[in-house]
């Protein structure tokens, strides 16, 4: 017997920038392989599919942000929505999300942390561009610095901050060895006078 539906988890979300890139593809297809209305009536089509869902997006979080206390049914739904990547793609997509640029891109990094830990070492809005750089994984010399780390934590500031265009990564700070200490089974001789 399978459990209730609102029970179940949700589909595996499309990636917004894979998503993002077929758009541009079949828009570019159809502009450069049919006849300028085409392409024309094609980008008005995106745009006003664009306007429908944001405004469908606009009213849920417009009711979701008037619980008064921040508490309840509505909070939780809330948190829950906003640490969704597919739907945080979505809001900031739309401008809608309410958490700025640094909060979302900490959720992203939070969202991967237990796999692949990174931290930010900063960002510029003006390019949109992320440094990252690979945090120590708990002291056992390994970190998520690797290639299919990077790729996940990329893929998940993709999702919740989409206004991130390029991501770079520096090297993780050195940090000192510990000392190692020396533990004998019996104290140390007394030096003998010659």
């Amino acid at each position: 017997m399978s459990a209730p539906a609102d029970h179940q988890a949700p589909p595996a979300a499309p990636s917004a920038e894979e998503a993002g890139r077929r758009v541009e593809e079949v828009l570019d297809r159809l502009t450069r392989n049919g006849d300028p209305e085409t392409g024309a009536a094609a980008e008005e089509l995106v745009r006003v599919l664009m306007d429908f869902y944001g405004a469908g997006l606009a009213r849920i979080m417009h009711h979701l942000e008037r619980t008064p206390d921040g508490t309840g049914p509505h909070a939780a739904l809330r948190t829950a929505l906003l640490g969704d990547p597919l739907v945080a793609s979505l809001l900031a997509l739309h401008d809608l999300h309410p958490e700025d640029t640094e909060a979302r891109i900490g959720r992203a990094l939070d969202s991967v942390r237990g796999r692949h830990p990174a931290e930010t070492a900063g960002f510029d809005p003006d390019t949109g561009t992320l440094r990252l750089r690979a945090a120590d994984a708990g002291g056992c010399g390994c970190s998520g610095a690797d290639g299919t780390g990077r790729q996940t934590v990329e893929a998940a500031v993709s999702s919740f901050a989409p206004e991130v265009s390029t991501v770079e990564w520096e090297a993780a700070p050195a940090t000192d060895e510990p000392v190692l200490l020396q533990i004998s089974s019996r104290p140390p001789a007394p030096a003998t006078a010659s």
